[in-house]
């Protein structure tokens, strides 16, 4: 496995252990790959994520794929998480579309 590979399973592997640790206990990672992937995080209902470690941040790629692979989890909600350099992974960003923003504010208003 390149370090490039165990940088992005760490990242992932820690993504899950925070968000299982505040409020989410079924997140688990999924399995990688295929055409008919499904993002990268299971068990928090609704939602994709895909999840990036990479060394220069791609936004609109990582939410491009996001978005196809919500449409693979038929999902509306999604977002791509990217590990941000020298912080702990609670410091990661999340990113998301302004229309998918909007919703996720109705609900919370709603609620």
């Amino acid at each position: 496995m390149t370090a490039a590979k165990r940088r992005g399973s760490r990242f992932e592997a820690d993504v899950v252990a925070y968000l299982a640790a505040n409020g989410f206990p079924l997140a688990e990672r999924r399995v990688m790959g295929g055409t008919k992937d499904r993002g990268d995080v299971a068990g928090i209902p609704g939602w994709t994520l895909e999840l990036k470690a990479e060394r220069s941040l791609d936004l609109a790629g990582a939410l491009s794929e996001a978005k196809t692979e919500a449409v693979n989890a038929g999902t509306l909600d999604y977002a791509a998480v990217l590990k941000r350099r020298n912080h702990a992974v609670a410091g990661a960003y999340v990113v998301l579309p302004l229309d998918r923003f909007a919703h996720l504010l109705i609900r919370e208003r709603r609620s």
